[in-house]
């Protein structure tokens, strides 16, 4: 007999119902296989598709994370949505989100009964320099970064890309395929920076997203990335605009404290809006 499983559809980083970056939430995965998890998230095609089970060490919950076409450590608008959607119901302000890079603390801010906004602290990402960056700018089209071009790791790997303008950004038409057939499952962040405000977009075809709306796991470590280059101060809250050009606009809070012995905290915030709920029989 085919089972059930329950899902929410949650749009991330926004207060606008189908805008920002779409999530699928099993609340209650128990039982279901890795190609099952994986057959789903193909199923959905979002981004991502998270699968909540028991919790097994010092969380409250423990969450898997699926893109179509593989399953990350660690994402950030998963965990930002998964809290959203299972807060309400657990009757949290602090939700304790297990995941393969340890546990993450979500906390939530409420609005009478409605979860208005979250942050969560992020696994602290390792830094590493890009060798040969010269390719890269010949597959986005552009030629050179205002930054060094370094690669950070807190789940997901993502290399990071300073142009001058937002203009810039936004008429980016990067060739895709040699995007993922240089750096394979490493996101690539384009922005630019005018004081605390950043226009950015991420691709991420090795990923599974050729274009992401909203990119909880590049935020944290952009904040640290300006922080690192003298951009922004320690502690310096910046704001991230994503997703206009794949019509699904997205506002991203991030921040990083730290001094000169190194990063102790990485902070990205936001809101999210439950859209939709559903069920599979698998």
């Amino acid at each position: 007999m085919p089972r059930t499983y329950r899902f929410v559809i949650v749009d991330v980083f926004t207060d606008t119902p189908f805008t920002g970056n779409q999530l699928g939430v099993f609340t209650n995965a128990a039982g279901l296989s890795d190609d099952e998890m994986l057959m789903l998230a193909r199923e959905l095609h979002f981004s991502e598709t998270t699968f909540v089970l028991p919790p097994e060490g010092d969380g409250d919950v423990r969450m898997r994370i699926f893109t179509p076409v593989r399953e990350l450590p660690f994402a950030g608008h998963p965990t930002l949505g998964t809290a959203f959607v299972l807060a309400g119901p657990l009757q949290k302000v602090i939700l304790k989100i297990e995941t393969a890079r340890g546990t993450v603390p979500v906390v939530l801010d409420r609005e009478g009964a409605r979860i208005a906004f979250g942050r969560m602290d992020q696994p602290i990402p390792a830094i590493e320099p890009y060798a040969d960056p010269e390719p890269l700018f010949a597959a986005l089209g552009v030629s050179g970064s205002l930054l060094p071009v370094e690669r950070y790791d807190n789940g997901t790997p993502h290399l990071y890309v300073m142009l001058e303008t937002e203009a810039e950004v936004a008429t980016l038409t990067p060739d895709i395929a040699a995007i993922g057939a240089l750096v394979g499952p490493t996101g690539v962040c384009c922005f630019a920076v005018e004081g605390t405000r950043l226009k950015a977009r991420m691709f991420g075809p090795e990923l599974g997203v050729a274009e992401d709306p909203a990119t909880g796991s590049a935020a944290g470590p952009l904040a640290v990335h300006l922080v690192r280059h003298g951009l922004i101060e320690w502690g310096e809250e910046i704001t991230i605009a994503q997703g206009a050009e794949v019509n699904r606009p997205s506002t991203l809070y991030a921040r990083a404290e730290g001094d000169a012995d190194g990063i102790t905290r990485v902070e990205v915030g936001g809101s999210a809006r439950v859209v939709a709920r559903g069920e599979f029989l698998v």
